[in-house]
């Protein structure tokens, strides 16, 4: 572990995306599997968890910081081989840049990734997320996940059927089972971009839904869409000094719909159409529709202004420049209360909470 860089007293908003975070004892620079093995084996034996940083984009650390060590995985390197049923199996290692493999990928001739283009992070937060937009997830193009096992200290590879993916989550998501070493995708070879499943980037794109357009073209048309909601990360617009998406969209239960649609008729007017998409357990509403028709419309203020939802999106909450942890999270207790209150629907964060809670 001697070619692991390791600082003291470091700011963690100065890793997060929302540039909101407190010190941390002590931060490990882990560029190799070795490296980041070998410091989180060490703060296991000790005792004393490690908290694991990647790219920062889904996290929200405390005021307090962290009391610890914290490893950021800074890993590189891609491995190209052949698969079968025409793919091409692409390795990366869990610290690359998302976005980087992405565009690299399809300036490459390989498709299937162009629709989650612009989410901000490192490959190998992807399949504990199960990240995913414009109707598509990162696990429908997984083939494996190589992970280092904390319990038995052994590294491990695992196919796509163990790892428990489901919406914007894995076996992974909040514990410290594993660490992410690298992860494999099986992407197509032809350079044409999967079927378009949103409406909204369909009509960008001038073609019907489910059809399909070369994937240079679908990533450039996500990147413009994402860019115009403040998702791509800009230093000077602090529309995107967020963590993204807040909230989950909620999945409502078929014997609860009813119950829910009158509540939403009842606050917004008896002729609404309430947007709805078929999930696993029941419908998921969009909770951007929800928080907008609970009355927090683009650029909603939180304590001092020093927060506020997004300008440009109400699903983002965001830093303006002067906040505190505790000013965002009283802003999301704010509007996760406002939206139970008129409609009856909870919303759950999908950042990883770290030293603080809703």
């Amino acid at each position: 572990m001697d070619s692991a860089a390791t600082s003291h007293g470091a700011r963690l908003g100065e890793y997060t995306t929302l540039r909101l975070g407190g010190p941390a004892a002590r931060v490990i620079t882990a560029t190799t599997d070795d490296d980041l093995v070998a410091a989180v084996a060490k703060c296991d034996a000790a005792g004393e968890p490690p908290l694991l940083l990647g790219g920062g984009s889904n996290l929200v650390i405390s005021d307090a910081g962290f009391d610890g060590t914290v490893v950021r995985i800074a890993t590189d390197g891609e491995r190209v081989e052949p698969g079968d049923d025409d793919r091409v199996l692409v390795e990366v290692a869990a610290g690359e840049d998302w976005d980087g493999f992405v565009a690299r990928s399809i300036d490459a001739g390989l498709s299937g990734l162009e629709s989650l283009s612009g989410i901000p992070g490192r490959v190998g937060a992807t399949p504990i997320q199960n990240v995913g937009a414009y109707g598509w997830e990162v696990g429908e193009f997984l083939r494996w996940v190589r992970v280092y096992d904390r319990a038995s200290g052994e590294v491990a590879t695992l196919d796509v059927d163990q790892l428990g993916l489901a919406y914007r989550t894995s076996r992974f998501k909040g514990n410290d089972e594993a660490v992410v070493l690298s992860v494999c995708f099986a992407l197509h070879g032809d350079g044409e971009g999967q079927p378009v499943r949103y409406a909204e980037l369909a009509r960008t794109l001038g073609v019907e839904p489910g059809t399909r357009a070369p994937a240079a073209e679908v990533r450039e048309a996500v990147l413009g869409l994402r860019r115009g909601k403040g998702m791509v990360l800009d230093e000077q617009d602090k529309d995107t000094w967020s963590a993204g998406s807040f909230f989950t969209n909620p999945t409502i239960a078929e014997a609860e719909l009813p119950g829910v649609l009158a509540r939403i008729a009842a606050v917004v007017g008896e002729d609404v159409v309430v947007p709805r998409f078929p999930a696993a357990n029941g419908v998921k509403l969009p909770a951007a529709w929800l928080i907008e028709r609970a009355g927090f419309g683009k650029g909603y203020p939180g304590p001092g202004a020093r927060v506020a939802l997004s300008t440009k999106h109400t699903l983002a909450l965001t830093n303006r420049g002067e906040a505190s942890t505790a000013d965002l999270l009283a802003l999301a207790r704010e509007v996760r209360d406002g939206v139970a209150d008129r409609f009856g629907v909870s919303l759950h964060p999908e950042p990883l909470l770290v030293g603080c809670s809703l």
